[in-house]
């Protein structure tokens, strides 16, 4: 038991218990929190391990399902999971928004996770039952399968509309969950949500791990309705765990949407835009901050001015007792403009990421097709790895690279540039976007080698495809360990990035803006697929363009090259946004980039 305490004015708005203004002023008597972290760990531990291996085992193999037992084309099954996948991490946005403002945590969890086991129900379902999903067909003798009807997408459809709405409360949720069963005012608190955060992340890598290698085994090897069964059974396990925890958790009240004083921020700058600014706005405009807010002051900054007019008191604007607007909505404090500042800098930063992670889909997407026309014997064994399987050494990756970095990198540096980190967030960020493009550079190299191989020397035939190359498909796990490097420099440095940057009160927003960001990624991916497919099918219309549907009648390789070259034009365009770039509550230095 974590111990008891008395609720001054505080409740967890993020990761950590923070203020809850609106409890303390309607009740008499402040509210006795009971943190049981301890207890009630295990219940958030294992519904976090079931959800992921579930969602995770669920969602990581749709590629091979879609074009296997529903029959669709690689584009369109890329197109597909593109999307859903894009839908997922969006829905997070809206998903932290309600949450904070109407539902809490608790309530968003428990709907979310219903509705993420509903949606994989249906999948299995459409597994499972013959009629759900098209005749099989065996493609070895059959150019031509047919592919499902309306209704049967219809259903499918709906289980992906049930997995994104899950995974738009889950995602942004559960870790600040899970800290909120620890008091963040004690010590044994402290210690609790440390101990919580690793195990968080062993749970996820574990997940990955069980995903990558013993259900997508069991989907492309055994069984696709067995494969999609234990991720669903695992999910409703989940369900379960999480609701027989109910009694010991500590269930935070919604205290109103954040994003609300932003708002209110922008609609009080333009009803004054015709006012003159003032010359030293620092002295004269309205700065009332509430002795509640757990916003760290902020000072002046030059960098859009214009919403500075917000704070600047007019003779209409009336002033409380209490020093605060009578008006917030006309009115705005200095602090609130600079809060708005704060997350209109980040916006640049994010949009570079956005495009980085497109590197990460595509090499995820395409190197199931290449090992699906390479060598996947394990050694002299009759074992094949499954397709799917190889993007465990991205994961790998990240888990060599961050031991490597903190233990002999980062000191290293720290010598060199007297950073305790060695080098800033935005200077990780910039190396990782090198090293995106690294990769991309050997995946074209890999696959020209893997495509001339295949055309000059086959092994054998990929039903629906095309010859299959002697070349091993380990040779796809140099590139994906070099993306792993770069996702443990880049995608860390991005979490750390925007929970720094973001206002106290907003870190929970904050928490979904990553996945926000896989979103808008997604939906690119999606898009530059599309436009080269079209543009190269038209002159290469016999063999389907360079993204064919037989990777050795396409250029592959030619397609990396590109995404190599967007990644280096991307790295340019961060590199001017990182030197514009202020830090939060830094006014001197512009930019700790080049420090």
């Amino acid at each position: 038991m974590e111990g008891c305490t008395r609720r001054p004015t505080m409740a967890s708005q993020q990761e950590t218990q923070e203020k809850n203004h609106d409890k303390a002023m309607t009740t008499d008597e402040p509210e006795i929190i009971q943190y049981r972290g301890n207890k009630s760990m295990p219940f958030i531990i294992g519904n976090e391990m079931c959800e992921k291996v579930g969602s995770i085992g669920t969602s990581n193999n749709l590629l091979v399902y879609l074009t296997t037992v529903f029959h669709m084309k690689a584009i369109t099954a890329t197109t597909i999971v593109n999307l859903f996948s894009g839908t997922c991490n969006f829905a997070t946005l809206p998903g932290a928004t309600l949450c904070d403002t109407y539902f809490g945590r608790y309530h968003t969890l428990g709907f979310s996770s219903l509705a993420s086991f509903l949606g994989m129900l249906v999948l299995t379902l459409t597994a499972a039952i013959p009629k759900l999903h098209p005749p099989h067909c065996d493609k070895e003798k059959s150019e031509t399968c047919q592919g499902p009807t309306p209704w049967q997408m219809a259903i499918l459809v709906s289980g992906f509309g049930l997995m994104a709405t899950g995974s738009g409360g889950i995602r942004p949720c559960n870790l600040a969950f899970g800290a909120d069963q620890y008091n963040p005012n004690t010590e044994s608190g402290k210690r609790g949500i440390k101990r919580f955060f690793n195990w968080y992340y062993f749970s996820l890598t574990s997940a990955m791990m069980i995903s990558f290698t013993v259900i997508a085994y069991v989907q492309s090897s055994k069984s696709w309705a067995l494969g999609l069964a234990i991720p669903t059974f695992l999910m409703l396990l989940s369900c379960l765990l999480f609701f027989a925890g109910s009694r010991v958790y500590v269930k935070v009240k919604p205290n109103g949407s954040p994003l609300t004083s932003a708002v209110r921020v922008v609609v009080a700058a333009f009803k004054k835009r015709r006012m003159k600014s003032p010359e030293q706005p620092w002295l004269s405009l309205f700065n009332h901050i509430h002795d509640t807010s757990i916003n760290s002051k902020l000072p002046h900054t030059d960098q859009f001015r214009f919403l500075d007019k917000a704070a600047i008191i007019g003779p209409e604007d009336a002033i409380k007792p209490d020093g605060s607007a009578a008006n917030p909505w006309r009115l705005c404090s200095m602090q609130q403009v600079e809060e708005v500042k704060c997350l209109i800098r980040v916006v640049p930063i994010w949009t570079t990421a956005t495009i980085y992670y497109i590197a990460m889909t595509q090499l995820q997407t395409f190197s199931v097709f290449q090992a699906l026309q390479s060598d996947r014997r394990f050694g002299r064994t009759k074992f094949t790895v499954p397709p799917a399987s190889y993007s465990i050494f991205i994961m790998i990756g990240v888990t060599i690279w961050i031991p490597i970095y903190d233990r002999i990198i980062g000191p290293t540096l720290w010598r060199i540039t007297g950073i305790e980190t060695g080098i800033t967030l935005l200077q990780k960020m910039a190396s990782g976007m090198v090293l995106s493009a690294v990769s991309m550079l050997m995946s074209g190299l890999v696959e020209e080698r893997r495509r001339t191989l295949a055309l000059t020397r086959p092994i054998g035939i990929e039903p629906g495809r095309g010859g299959i190359s002697p070349v091993s498909g380990l040779w796809l796990v140099p590139q994906m360990t070099v993306m792993g490097f770069s996702e443990a420099l880049t995608i860390i440095s991005h979490m750390e990035f925007y929970y720094n940057q973001f206002p106290e009160n907003m870190r929970s927003i904050s928490g979904s803006f990553l996945y926000v960001g896989f979103g808008v990624s997604y939906y690119l991916s999606s898009l530059l697929v599309s436009v080269v497919h079209n543009m190269t099918k038209t002159t290469r219309s016999a063999e389907g363009g360079w993204l064919a549907e037989d990777l050795n009648k396409g250029r592959l390789d030619f397609f990396y090259y590109v995404v190599a070259g967007l990644q280096v034009t991307n790295l340019g365009y961060f590199m001017f946004c990182a030197k514009w770039y202020k830090y939060k509550g830094n006014i001197s230095n512009s930019i700790e980039v080049e420090n």
